[in-house]
């Protein structure tokens, strides 16, 4: 069995699916379906089961807990950069994480979680898997940031398969239920339907209208990731994931409006309360994933908002 916890969320449905696609059908699905229209993530899956978070959390400690289990990916998490209850945050995205690794460990099950480039704070230092470049600005990243510290001694003391991802900007399928924190790609595709136009903020910290540059993702590529490091658990480690190359927003937008075939871009007065906190560059060190041996090219904003748009305005 697989276990996919977060599994109805953006990545995790996301990795279901291609589970599905290589045949794969014992799969648990963990959530917790506050949410309900995250069904919609899931109703075209196939799963052996479901479980609500809180009863699998319960269930961790079970000496026999579904014996058999192969591989966990954790993507579940308290995700809002906005929450600041800091008790909640470290219990659901901390303590839960740290629990479901020493299950792995003591069992030698590959154990694959979502940390996230938050953890580089305003970016200042660079993108690169060192301390010297970790600075959380806000309690998700800092809970992130913390449970990549704690899984760091493991390798040297562990041969078990652990790998954690740093996400980066990513978009793609199954993400309409984030709602305000879907990717921009989203909203700009929204925008040119109903107003014909893609609204970018100003320019800021010294970068012309649009020029904001951030290191945009594919899900697909994210999924592709994962996956090779399930074929691959002789390789260990923290990696960053995204595509290496950072791009502007004005071209996601472009790319939005070349799909439609019509609509301008707009730009609006950079927001008071994002001045000083917002990242205005974003780029992926992934010399440590070409290093594990992970070869393959990742999709450009044009490649990948293409087919993202193909989907979501066919689909969704």
């Amino acid at each position: 069995m697989i276990v996919v916890t977060g599994g109805a969320g953006f990545i995790g449905s996301n990795l279901i699916r291609a589970l599905n696609e290589r045949g794969e059908r014992n799969i648990l699905l963990v959530d917790h379906l506050v949410n309900g229209q995250k069904m919609h993530n899931i109703a075209d899956l196939d799963i052996a089961d479901y479980m609500d978070k809180s009863e699998f959390m319960e269930k961790i400690g079970l000496a026999h807990f579904f014996d058999g289990v192969r591989a966990v990916f954790h993507e579940g998490a308290c995700s809002s950069t906005t929450e600041w209850d800091g008790q909640y945050v470290m219990m659901n995205n901390y303590d839960y994480s740290k629990r479901l690794l020493h299950w792995c460990v003591a069992r030698n099950v590959a154990f694959m979680y979502a940390s996230s480039a938050s953890v580089y704070g305003d970016g200042k230092q660079g993108f690169r898997v060192e301390r010297s470049c970790e600075h959380p600005i806000n309690m998700y990243a800092y809970s992130k940031f913390q449970f990549d510290q704690y899984v760091r001694p493991l390798f040297a003391k562990t041969k078990s398969p652990i790998v954690g991802f740093r996400y980066f900007n990513v978009y793609g399928p199954r993400e309409q239920h984030k709602g305000s924190m879907s990717s921009t790609a989203f909203h700009f595709n929204r925008q040119v339907i109903e107003q014909k136009k893609a609204k970018l903020f100003e320019g800021c910290d010294g970068m012309a209208n649009g020029e904001q540059r951030r290191d945009f993702v594919h899900v697909d590529d994210v999924v592709d990731v994962n996956l090779w490091f399930l074929d691959h658990p002789e390789q260990r480690g923290i990696y960053n994931v995204g595509t290496g190359k950072a791009e502007t927003f004005n071209a996601v937008a472009q790319a939005v409006t070349d799909w439609h075939k019509e609509g301008v871009i707009e730009y609006i007065p950079f927001p008071e309360h994002l001045k000083g906190s917002y990242q205005s560059y974003t780029q992926a060190d992934i010399s440590g994933l070409r290093g594990a041996g992970y070869g393959k090219e990742f999709l450009t904003v044009k490649q990948g908002v293409a087919r993202y748009l193909d989907w979501l305005n066919t689909t969704a």
